[in-house]
């Protein structure tokens, strides 16, 4: 597979279009379609990665494993974690933000259980 079709199959089994993850990553659309041609600034395969949540290196056909965490604990900031959208459709801002607060919620509830 190559750097376009992988990128393609995650964003449509993350619930995203192109369109959306162009706009994620600060791109043109047109842009990812050019992947087949010329492979992308690393900055934009990093970000594009985190976005769909793989590795680069599953992007680029290099492994199919999708991550490569040698730890089942991963360390994420929130904030940096994209919520674009659910069962297909694009969620707002307003309701982004009260997933991410549901998520430091259940994040919190977790760290105080270990303690």
């Amino acid at each position: 597979m190559t750097l376009l079709s992988r990128t393609k199959e995650m964003t449509k089994k993350r619930g995203l279009t192109i369109e959306m993850l162009a706009k994620e990553i600060g791109i043109a659309k047109s842009g990812i379609y050019q992947w087949d041609k010329h492979e992308p600034k690393p900055s934009v395969l990093d970000k594009t990665a985190t976005v769909l949540g793989v590795s680069t290196d599953y992007l680029l056909g290099r492994t199919n494993q999708m991550n490569s965490y040698d730890s089942k604990e991963k360390v994420t900031n929130l904030e940096d974690t994209a919520i674009l959208a659910f069962d297909g459709k694009p969620i707002d801002e307003e309701d982004r933000q009260k997933l991410l607060q549901y998520a430091r919620f259940i994040m919190q509830e977790r760290e105080q259980e270990g303690q």
